[in-house]
């Protein structure tokens, strides 16, 4: 049955909205600042289980965000809860890394093609600068290539904001467009002696343009400018890693990073994330200086080897593929006959939905999520999407259920085409 929630009454998340107006700067901070999404999106939540979250005030939404990207065998896995429980009754921040440490790095090594060692940070920032770092003291170069557009943390180097950022840190940077090789090749160009890395996303997922796949010619292209030139290829796993492929998201290509960075998804919704890298820069690795003191957590590491593990047990990929596509064909079904046109894209896994014709504010997308919501689906109008493996076929269609009034109640409000009649 659909949910309808009235969007007006939300008392507990308006009050708290106003107690952090007071105490936090801006009343909320990052990616998940309710404010840059569409009116009535709540900002706080209380719980989550399976494909489903539930917000401070008791409305209950199929979940297509997944804590934008860190669940992906649903919210409150009981296999790796129960491993986080049972390090945790044994402490959590200890002298040295548990022994979920050792385990964890062969579980790495053992399924990532390139991987032969392994080192844990906690978020996504933390693994790129680290991947950076350890290509800069393998190779004794500066210079680093990023896409235009692409995202890789938020950290001086490669913040999307330049508010606090100066030109020094980034005075090394280097930039090429994704999927076009004769930029990658000017960039490698404009480098010279001095490139110490190209740094790519799993595939091109800058906000609110379609999403796209990296081509085999630039993945080649890319692996192929790093060999001539000794630099490191580092792809960028933290957003895609283990949704798209276990063994790394650029494997499906035939191409193999140097380095490679993964958080968000590695265990679950636990804090953590890990640098892989292969035997060329082992000893870069070992002497650079990256650290903190809750890196080597052992709760957070155990939850990982259980979400890995549950993940190759079922083939998560797949699993995650699969639903992608049934919400993907529904949706296009369901706009065609309403009468809109969608396009649909990046990996079924991690879709973005757009409308064609819509405006540089996708006001049709912004309406369209704001109807899927009263339904009791969280969607997002401009980022990517999250699936994970607690998303069914049932809750799949539940969802489709609700989209379904969604674009009833948008066909209701579109302006008619000139001309034409009431």
């Amino acid at each position: 049955m659909t949910l309808q929630h009235a969007q007006t009454n939300s008392p507990r998340d308006r009050i708290l909205r106003e107690r952090a107006a007071y105490v936090i700067p801006g009343g909320m901070w990052g990616h998940q600042r309710a404010a840059a999404l569409p009116s009535g999106y709540p900002q706080y939540f209380s719980s989550g289980k399976g494909a489903r979250v539930t917000d401070v005030d008791g409305r209950e939404y199929i979940d297509f965000m997944c804590a934008w990207g860190p669940v992906i065998l649903g919210h409150l896995h009981p296999t790796v809860e129960a491993a986080v429980a049972q390090q945790s009754a044994q402490g959590v921040c200890l002298n040295g890394p548990t022994e979920h440490a050792v385990t964890l790095a062969e579980r790495l090594v053992a399924m990532v093609t390139h991987a032969d060692w392994a080192l844990f940070q906690k978020n996504g920032s933390d693994a790129m600068t680290t991947c950076v770092t350890v290509a800069r003291a393998e190779t004794g170069r500066r210079k680093v290539l990023v896409a235009h557009g692409a995202y890789h943390g938020a950290v001086p180097w490669c913040s999307p904001s330049l508010v606090g950022v100066t030109s020094e840190d980034r005075a090394h940077l280097l930039h090429f467009t994704f999927n076009d090789t004769a930029s990658l090749a000017q960039a490698v160009e404009a480098a010279g002696e001095d490139l110490a890395a190209i740094v790519v996303s799993a595939f091109r997922h800058d906000l609110g343009v379609p999403q796209e796949m990296p081509s085999a010619a630039f993945a080649k292209a890319a692996r192929a400018a790093c060999d001539y030139a000794g630099a490191a290829l580092i792809v960028d796993d933290v957003r895609a890693g283990f949704r798209l492929n276990l063994a790394g998201s650029w494997q499906t290509h035939g191409v193999a990073a140097d380095l490679s960075a993964f958080s968000k998804a590695i265990a679950n919704g636990h804090a953590l994330a890990a640098v892989t890298g292969n035997d060329r820069f082992r000893e870069a690795a070992s002497r650079v200086f990256v650290t903190g003191s809750f890196w080597y957590s052992g709760a957070q590491m155990a939850a990982a080897i259980a979400t890995l593990d549950e993940l190759s047990r079922i083939d998560g990929p797949a699993v995650m593929q699969r639903a992608g596509q049934r919400l993907r064909d529904g949706l296009d079904a369901q706009a065609a006959h309403y009468g809109f046109e969608l396009r649909q894209s990046g990996p079924p896994a991690m879709p973005l939905v757009q409308f064609n014709g819509d405006d540089a504010t996708a006001t049709l997308g912004d309406a369209f999520c704001t109807e899927a919501l009263r339904r009791g689906v969280y969607l997002h109008h401009r980022h990517n999407m999250f699936l994970g493996t607690a998303h069914t076929d049932a809750e799949i269609d539940s969802a489709l259920d609700a989209t379904e009034g969604a674009f009833a109640a948008l066909a209701k409000t579109r302006p008619l085409p000139s001309g034409e009649a009431a």
